[in-house]
């Protein structure tokens, strides 16, 4: 059964459980709040005087705590006061765009995977980052949509059923639950109305109804792929996870199969998806991962016909047309189109004397995964005794079978060329092939090595009539010449493969497909039971039929066995009642293959738009309103699949028409990784895993979240310091015990002027650094006002405190709140206009310069920024150091840098 999850707010039981200040949180949140000072009477006042206006009231709002002598920010009471009051009141929900002036920011989060360790201090990072901006855009007048939801299918909770006997949805809703009392607790101005799951029923159906428009619009279809299976662990595994044939777990035995699969033909959007990357402002190392990853090549294909044999050829693709004059051998895959076959040529071009061979090569090859086949520095090879005739001299070029080709990339064919190609010279070498030299160094005199394989462009040689030519011009030239010839031409190819989709397990989407059962020509279906053991029948896969719509979504079985077993069709295969069923009188058969987890990820920024929607995946007025996504941040970790899938999905539904928009994601940030303080990625293994839970618990939230973004830029790596947390708490306690300042000034304390400079200066610093995510030093900026604000003592302007609160809110929200609430105010600042400076006081009209004598320091002056050079040595002469120094001497020489430095040259 799919997970209909019904999603509440954690509430204080969640709190009570985890540690004393925690449980201080809850019980505040569920206590009438109250303020403890007098000198806070009037704001208590005030807000009680408002219960019956549209204004928060007294109970609405949460009073001003703490103290008003310079104590610490009392965190644990503070916090859950205001996350309850953003609750209670949906302060963020997602305002209606229809009849808005304002301009539109959708801020989006990658979704977490809720694991049951629940999150990490790496975690928070970008949320925070996120959430910074989202609550940064509502007080600059924009309409933010910062929704938050959960990819909660997946292997982890999979694995855990099968190892503990638990379902999976069990487990996923306790992981849920967690993820979402941390990510609350952390005051992330997400719109829970918004919230989703990829498991709940409801989204299910919609990712089933993007699978059928794929399906109907040709982009779905079953292949046989070659893949890597496990008997022992009865599972296909990624690449990665084998070992010399061997599985990473357990050591166990891995063969390649051909298995039925579903493939969503994404190649058929290649170029369309390298080309939409332009206009995107994507970090420039994601943009070169997807560009690789799609691996667009400009070259030449080649066709050379097989001796003997009229009716066959090997076609290979090259983008160095140029070195054809120095092929020596070709090699082919040992299998053809991920099929643990031999070549379709193979068999008709292997000699007698050669027969075994193969066949022993390509059983051997058959074990090996394709990472471990390209990986491993050891090239083999054995000799087919076949011929192919070179198109263009028309001389015998024995054909030779590698497992460094693969079937599934290309054509399953190389022409090797030893002398211009590392992989081929080492081959050559080892089997003592040919090598012909056809390119030369465009160096006159340079004496090529003949040890080394000579990669780089240069001119031809012992190529015929296109000796002479440079590497382009010679690329052109013979392509031009295979074309007439009908032998080849200009082609361009992709790296990128179809995406097979289909998972062997038990928790994911089930694809919505089914086909017809056969039985044997004298038996009548309606006196037969397929379900039933014994019963002879023939499931019709080449007859596959979508669920209609109107039947979606299509739910999970309910099983007690999740384990995928020794069928390589997976443990849906035993859910028999569910599997088979009749219709019209006819029997018929579920696909029992699940979507992959990139499925739900792949389009829930669409279903953020409209969670509530029965009758569409999201409307086309939320569309309208809302996309493309203004700013994702994410790990770098999905710079390529994730990205590629979403963007593939998206494409196909701009084509179809159900968006207007032709990329999801216009602006994309990665957070940095966030290490243990070892300096080592997090890991259980590793013991270096940092709870925020029991940061929080010790520091407040507010801490947890300036900490993070002031540790560096926010896409450095950055180890994680529990000790450097108090750098960021004794800013906090010094804020507030500022603004308690001001608000015990019983007549406002007018700002001097080098108070007024300051704050604008700050105001202008923070506003440029959080609109280039610096966030660094914006909030390092806020420490050098609430230092010098520090120093005024009990003559803290009011305006100076009040901007200065404005500016933290969207790092330490609760902190912000809180003392904007101790200010007077009655609502949130939530929505309140951002704070503006004046240019002109974030000029500086003096400046500071150090006065060398004779290149050495002798003292520092402070002149006009305009000032000359004789009004700088008038002022360095009023320096005693500097008197000291050149008094009684000749000047020989001045250099004066206006704004940087003076330095008088005397004898």
């Amino acid at each position: 059964m799919l997970l209909a999850t019904t999603h509440r707010m954690v509430g204080s039981s969640a709190f009570r459980a985890v540690g004393s200040a925690r449980s201080r949180r809850a019980a505040f949140m569920s206590s009438p709040p109250t303020t403890n000072k007098a000198a806070l009477a009037r704001t208590s006042t005030r807000l009680t005087e408002t219960a019956a206006s549209a204004s928060p009231s007294s109970t609405d709002t949460p009073a001003a705590a703490g103290a008003a002598t310079a104590a610490g920010y009392p965190f644990s009471t503070i916090e859950p006061k205001w996350q309850s009051y953003w609750m209670k009141h949906q302060t963020f929900k997602t305002p209606d765009r229809r009849h808005s002036p304002n301009k539109k920011k959708y801020i989006l989060d990658m979704f977490p995977y809720p694991s049951g360790a629940g999150l990490h201090v790496g975690h928070p990072e970008g949320y925070t980052a996120s959430d910074v901006m989202a609550r940064y855009y509502r007080m600059t007048s924009h309409d933010v949509l910062h929704p938050i939801g959960w990819d909660s299918f997946g292997l982890p909770a999979e694995q855990f059923a099968i190892n503990t006997g638990t379902h999976p949805e069990i487990t996923t809703a306790a992981n849920i639950a967690n993820f979402k009392r941390q990510l609350q607790m952390l005051g992330f101005s997400y719109d829970w109305e918004k919230e989703i799951a990829t498991t709940d029923v409801g989204y299910v159906k919609w990712t089933q109804w993007i699978f059928l428009q794929l399906y109907k619009k040709g982009l779905a279809k079953q292949s046989e792929v070659s893949v890597n299976w496990c008997p022992a662990l009865g599972t296909v595994l990624a690449n990665e996870e084998v070992i010399n044939g061997l599985s990473e777990r357990g050591d166990h035995p891995v063969v390649r199969l051909p298995l039925r699969q579903w493939v969503l033909k994404i190649t058929e959007y290649a170029d369309r998806l390298e080309k939409g990357l332009q206009g995107l402002d994507w970090p420039a190392g994601t943009m070169v991962a997807q560009e690789q990853w799609i691996g667009k090549s400009e070259g030449t294909e080649i066709v050379f016909a097989v001796d003997g044999m009229d009716d066959q050829n090997v076609t290979v693709f090259t983008t160095r047309a140029d070195t054809l004059f120095g092929v020596t051998y070709l090699t082919l895959a040992p299998e053809q189109g991920g099929v643990p076959v031999e070549h379709p040529l193979v068999p008709l071009i292997t000699t007698a004397s050669q027969k075994d061979d193969v066949e022993a090569y390509v059983t051997t090859a058959s074990s090996r995964s394709d990472l471990d086949r390209t990986s491993n520095k050891d090239k083999t090879g054995v000799f087919t005794g076949g011929y192919a005739i070179h198109p263009l001299t028309h001389e015998k070029i024995p054909i030779w079978i590698g497992d460094y080709v693969l079937g599934s990339y290309g054509t399953g064919a190389v022409m090797a060329v030893p002398a211009h190609d590392e992989r081929d010279f080492e081959f050559a070498k080892k089997f003592g092939l040919d090598v012909k030299w056809v390119v030369d160094s465009k160096e006159v005199g340079q004496e090529l090595s003949k040890e080394v394989a000579f990669t780089e462009l240069g001119v031809n040689i012992n190529s015929g009539e296109f000796d002479g030519l440079t590497t382009e011009e010679a690329k052109k030239a013979i392509t031009s010449k295979l074309s007439e010839i009908s032998a080849g031409g200009s082609k361009i190819t992709y790296k990128l493969r179809d995406w097979v989709f289909s998972r062997q397990r038990y928790w994911g989407e089930p694809i919505p497909i089914y086909f017809p059962v056969d039985f044997p020509n004298d038996v009548d279906p309606a006196t037969v039971d397929p379900k039933m053991d014994g019963c002879e029948h023939t499931i019709r896969y080449d007859k596959p039929i979508p669920v209609d719509e109107a039947d979606l979504p299509l739910t999970l079985p309910e099983m007690d066995d999740f384990s995928p077993g020794d069928d390589p069709a997976g443990c849906l295969a035993r859910a028999k009642e569910w599997r088979y069923f009749q219709k019209d009188g006819k029997w018929y058969a579920r696909e029992t293959n699940t979507m992959p987890q990139w499925a739900g990820s792949c389009w829930y920024y669409f279903r953020f738009l409209d969670p509530k929607n029965n009758d569409a995946a999201f409307s086309p007025e939320l569309d309208e309103d809302w996309m493309p996504v203004d700013l994702y941040v994410g790990g770098a970790e999905h710079a390529v699949l994730h990205l590629l899938y979403a963007r593939f999905w998206h494409q196909v539904l701009y084509d179809l028409g159900y968006t207007k928009h032709p990329e999801p994601f216009q602006k994309l940030v990665h957070q940095g990784m966030i290490l243990g303080s070892d300096g080592e990625k997090m890991s259980k293994s590793r013991g270096n895993v940092v709870n925020p839970d029991d940061v929080v618990d010790a520091h407040g939230a507010d801490a947890l979240r300036l900490y993070e973004m002031f540790m560096g830029p926010l896409e450095a790596v950055k180890p994680w310091q529990t000790s450097q947390v108090a750098g960021v708490v004794r800013f906090q306690n010094k804020l507030y015990n500022v603004v308690q300042s001001a608000v015990q000034n019983d007549s406002d304390v007018a700002m001097d002027d080098e108070t007024t400079k300051i704050l604008h200066k700050t105001i202008k610093k923070v506003t440029e650094d959080i609109e280039s995510m610096s966030f660094n030093t914006a909030i390092s900026a806020m420490m050098v006002l609430t230092n010098h604000l520090t120093t005024l003592k009990d003559k803290v302007p009011r305006e100076a405190a009040e901007k200065l609160t404005l500016m933290v809110s969207p790092f330490a929200p609760h902190l912000g709140e809180e003392c904007w609430n101790l200010l007077g105010h009655e609502e949130s600042l939530a929505y309140h206009p951002w704070v503006e400076y004046d240019e002109a006081l974030c000029v500086d009209n003096t400046v500071t310069i150090g006065v060398q004598v004779n290149g050495k320091k002798r003292g520092e002056i402070e002149i006009p920024v305009d000032a000359n050079q004789e009004a700088a040595m008038e002022q360095a002469r009023n320096v005693q150091t500097i008197l000291n120094q050149v008094d009684g001497k000749e000047v020989t020489k001045v250099i004066y840098v206006p704004g940087r430095i003076l330095n008088i040259i005397v004898k």
